[in-house]
């Protein structure tokens, strides 16, 4: 494989031949020589080539170069005259991979990412989503790095499901039966035996559960990949499509928890820091000033934690007049997550211990009988970024939490069985990928944080 232009950049001293391929970011042509400015992806900068006109295909191909032309050139690597750029190419051949029509639309000038919106299908192209798939891909290896150095097996969760894994309801149904004409049970409902799995199936919302059995046999699992919701949102924080990494650890508990969150936080921020230095560059100066000081702010600090009783009095006696009125057994909304942690306590936080009305089934229940051993990490700027909990492994609280919450007893046996053999105390949470990544790129819509956005009304590209 030939060098990157990242790598090229990253050499200690100029000269030798060189060959690159790419696409044009900008092309300026003068009376006797052409600057053509060419990116391939592999990082922020691109890597100027100058060609003259000695160049045999100087006024039949360099000429007519654009913006978004596919090049390849091929010359000597020097040492840049010009500012802001540490190497050239002196081109000796410049070759037309592929051209670009007179309506080619991005060109050389900011474009807002509404606009970008519509373009899945070049998007990429531009600086500011170029850099977010770059921080994705560096987010992606930093997470798998740190549950990989600690001894975790990775685990594949099936995207399928019988069970809705949060209990919500919210899921998109897989079914090979005919919409228009299904067929009929004698009550006149649809016959789900007669589906493709012989029962009513779903994509995804969680890959908790199945994360729980594995925990049972080899102590430390994670789970990284899709999940779905079906909640007509239309937010800047809300996909139908994501990513969530959810690791699920026997013999922990909350505290356990607690520590484990707070350490994968800090290490993946800041390998991917370090991984995307250019990158943050942009994003500090073009799109969200001042978040690396952030991101550095939160590795160095300690995480607070709060539990959720004091965290409402905390709440009521702050004076704020919150849009969400603060009680006790409100689930917290974002504005009462952001004062926590950005004016009460000016570092992340970790509320624990919240009311079980407004928690999951399968969360363990606290010796008050009110309150479950949750937890959720609050971050300055954001609010929640990581959700979980100490699972409840005592099979007669979970069978009737189950029945408390009308759920289908059922769907469960697998779930109520593991708690019959060889049962333990385990813990586990949620982070959802493209969140992370939108708060440590300081980008506004999460829609452009993921490369092809899945939400109501629009599965385009």
């Amino acid at each position: 494989m030939d060098e990157s232009i990242k790598q090229i950049l990253a050499r200690e001293s100029a000269g030798g031949a060189v060959l690159i391929r790419g696409w044009l970011r900008t092309a300026r042509h003068s009376k006797n020589v052409s600057f053509l400015e060419v990116t391939d992806g592999s990082g922020f900068a691109g890597l100027q080539a100058v060609a003259s006109p000695d160049l045999a295909e100087y006024e039949e191909t360099v000429r007519k170069l654009a913006t978004g032309c596919a090049v390849e050139v091929e010359g000597e690597l020097v040492e840049s005259q010009g500012k802001g750029q540490k190497y050239e190419i002196h081109a000796s051949r410049v070759e037309l991979v592929g051209g670009v029509g007179d309506d080619y639309p991005l060109q050389k000038k900011r474009h807002s990412l509404e606009f970008l919106r519509t373009l899945g299908h070049l998007r990429s192209r531009s600086n500011t989503i170029g850099a977010v798939l770059r921080v994705r891909n560096a987010t992606s290896r930093a997470i798998h790095d740190f549950f990989q150095q600690r001894d975790f097996l990775y685990l594949h969760s099936p995207i399928i499901t019988l069970s809705d894994a949060e209990g919500a309801g919210e899921m998109f149904r897989v079914s090979t039966l005919d919409a228009k004409n299904p067929p009929r049970d004698e009550d006149g409902n649809v016959d789900f035996a007669q589906d493709f799995f012989g029962s009513e199936a779903h994509l995804t919302v969680s890959g908790q559960l199945e994360a729980e059995i594995a925990a049972h046999s080899h102590s430390k699992v994670y789970t990284f990949g899709p999940t779905f919701r079906s909640e007509n949102s239309n937010t800047a924080r809300h996909l139908a499509e994501f990513w969530m990494v959810e690791p699920e650890v026997a013999f922990c508990d909350l505290a356990g928890l607690a520590e484990l969150a707070e350490t994968f936080l800090k290490s993946v921020f800041r390998d991917v820091l370090e991984a995307c230095p250019d990158d943050f560059a942009f994003f500090d100066q073009r799109i969200s000033p001042g978040i690396v000081s952030n991101l550095e702010t939160i590795i160095e600090s300690d995480f607070v934690q709060l539990p959720y009783t004091e965290a409402i009095s905390i709440l009521e006696a702050s004076g704020r007049d919150f849009e969400f009125p603060v009680r006790w057994g409100i689930d917290l909304q974002s504005e009462h997550e952001r004062f926590l942690a950005e004016e009460h306590v000016k570092r992340p936080v970790v509320v624990t211990d919240y009311p079980a009305e407004i928690k999951a089934f399968y969360m363990y229940m606290n010796e008050d009988g009110k309150t479950v051993r949750a937890l959720d990490v609050l971050v300055p700027g954001v609010g929640e970024i990581i959700g979980g909990s100490q699972r409840e492994h005592r099979h007669d609280v979970l069978l009737q939490r189950i029945r408390d919450l009308g759920l289908p007893e059922d769907e469960y046996w697998w779930y109520l069985d593991l708690r019959r053999h060889g049962s333990v105390p385990h813990a586990g949470f949620g982070l959802g990928f493209e969140r992370v990544v939108q708060f440590i790129t300081g980008v506004a819509n999460i829609r452009d944080i993921s490369p092809f956005p899945r939400v109501p009304g629009n599965a385009a590209f």
